[in-house]
């Protein structure tokens, strides 16, 4: 998932996962007390049902709306308003209330949405506790237990009997299961660190890390009151840190076989921050397997696959600077003469993709590309006989280090292409070894606010690892992983004893649509 897409109220279809061992636990249970048995089968059409809107017929859910046109298929799922976790959420000051069975077959009457939301300005009135038959009237007629009408946002569906029960069933184990990492008064944590990661990168974040997790465990209290069910909720639960750091080894495919054994070694609740090199798949891959959420790690290469749920990026890295160069291309091409692009990049790092995805953004302009893979580890000779080359190009792309970067000629004139662009992630920003003249022509990607614009919300990390006694060794990816820390904190602070990973992810961004950054990100 990542935040230049993600929305409240649109989540993609997600493949019907097979009933895990814990679910069957839980019917066995419902069994034993007198529960009606609902299969597994069943169960999972109910899932399809309420994340896809999809009817175990296979036909689309349709749902009535009053003063409203009727919705079908992935728009009435209940996923869109009560979210995966079945927890709500809030906007505003609309309260979406929880629909799991922890708050709908509570034995007193409670004020439900401000126990999973606290602090949230719209209450809901006091209701007795539902029972299977007052929950099928609501969900058909949009009357409470109480028989008050329920708000106008509640769509109504017309469930035949069987399909509701299975719904209902559903709903009573939804979110209920036990969670890795969060059974006792510890919450665990992990940060992984691929082989080919920056080392002064690497340090650097685990640096943050430690002094954030010992800050944290500070302030704990002990463990919180058990919840009040017949009053308002005005403590937060919180738990002691503990941060596992997963060191990997090896190439990258056998990535995914260590952390399935570090993550059974050691189980967590989420994995937070995090670095890598050329590759980050494996770790995606394994996180959204796993339903381990993977928050904000410091990669330039993230996956992007928008239907996984479970890793958050800051934002597509390299792969955002090449539709940025893309759309800066496209708009001064000359439609009848395609423009003549010449890109280059090391073989093994990740300008490859970021080229790949700039060929492709300039397909239907019938754009000419040429790109130059750099052999040699001194690469000044290849590079003058690139700038030779590039000479005639529209445009010379440069997807490159530091290192490479330093190394472009510098006798003669400037670069004579009409446009020359480098990538600000891979050739660390506005500290960029650029010859003198090359700065002239260049434009650099810069997927940030400019520093004099950030100079302020920068104070805040800044202070804090002076007071912290923490040496600034790569700003951005210490104060990238400071912001994770802080935003994850802000998060589990919202969920009361609600531990639950699809709950944490839709915590996340609630806190993200509201608060107030510190950092590089505006």
């Amino acid at each position: 998932m990542s935040w230049w897409t993600t929305t409240a109220t649109c989540l993609p279809p997600l493949r019907i996962p097979r009933t895990s061992a814990a679910i069957l636990a839980l019917l066995l249970a419902a069994s034993a007390a007198g529960e009606p048995r609902v299969s597994p089968s069943e169960l999972a059409a109910a899932e399809a049902l309420y994340r896809q809107g999809i009817l175990p017929s296979g036909q689309p859910l349709r749902a009535e709306r009053q003063r409203a046109e009727p919705l079908e298929g992935a728009a009435a799922a209940c996923v869109n308003c009560h979210r995966r976790s079945g927890f709500g959420t809030e906007e505003g000051r609309i309260v979406i209330p929880p629909i799991n069975g922890k708050y709908l077959f509570r034995d007193s009457s409670v004020e439900t949405a401000q126990m999973a939301h606290p602090g949230g300005e719209a209450a809901s009135p006091r209701r007795s506790r539902y029972t299977d038959q007052s929950l099928a009237r609501a969900i058909r007629s949009g009357l409470d237990p109480d028989g008050r009408s329920l708000d106008y946002l509640m769509p109504r569906y017309q469930l035949d009997d069987a399909t509701m029960a299975s719904l209902i069933a559903y709903l009573k184990q939804l979110s209920s299961h036990p969670v890795p990492g969060a059974t006792g008064d510890i919450l665990e944590f992990a940060t992984i660190v691929t082989p080919d990661a920056d080392p002064v990168k690497r340090d650097g974040m685990l640096d943050v890390l430690n002094h954030f997790f010992d800050n944290k465990n500070a302030f704990y209290r002990g463990q919180d009151p058990p919840l009040q069910s017949s009053r308002r909720i005005h403590f937060r639960v919180l738990r002691r840190w503990q941060l596992h750091v997963w060191q990997l080894s090896g190439p990258p495919q056998t990535w995914e076989a260590q952390l399935q054994q570090r993550f059974k070694a050691e189980p967590v609740f989420a994995v937070i921050s995090g670095i890598g090199g050329k590759t980050w798949a494996p770790v995606h891959r394994f996180c959204e397997k796993q339903s381990l959420p993977c928050l904000m790690p410091n990669v330039e290469l993230p996956v992007v696959a928008e239907k996984d749920f479970y890793p958050l990026y800051f934002s597509r890295g390299v792969l955002l600077e090449a539709d940025v160069v893309a759309n800066r291309l496209s708009a001064a091409a000359d439609r009848a003469m395609p423009p003549r692009v010449v890109q280059v990049l090391r073989p093994d790092d990740i300008g490859v993709a970021a080229a790949k995805e700039l060929a492709a953004a300039l397909a239907p302009l019938g754009a000419k590309i040429t790109t130059h893979e750099l052999k040699s580890k001194q690469a000044a000779q290849e590079l003058a006989e690139v700038a030779r080359d590039a000479a005639a190009a529209d445009a010379l792309v440069l997807w490159l280090r530091p290192d490479d970067l330093q190394a472009l000629p510098v006798s003669g004139s400037a670069p004579a292409p009409k446009s020359v662009f480098v990538s600000g992630l891979m050739g660390r920003l506005e500290n960029a070894p650029l010859p003198a003249s090359w700065r002239g022509v260049t434009r650099m990607t810069y997927p940030f606010d400019l520093p004099q614009q950030r100079v302020i919300r920068m104070n805040y990390p800044l202070g804090w690892f002076t007071i912290q006694h923490i040496p600034v060794v790569d700003e951005r990816t210490q104060a990238d992983t400071y912001l994770a820390c802080s935003i994850l904190a802000e998060a589990a602070s919202n969920m009361l004893d609600n531990f639950v990973p699809d709950y944490l992810i839709e915590r996340v961004e609630v806190q993200l649509s509201h608060r107030i950054i510190n950092g590089y990100y505006p």
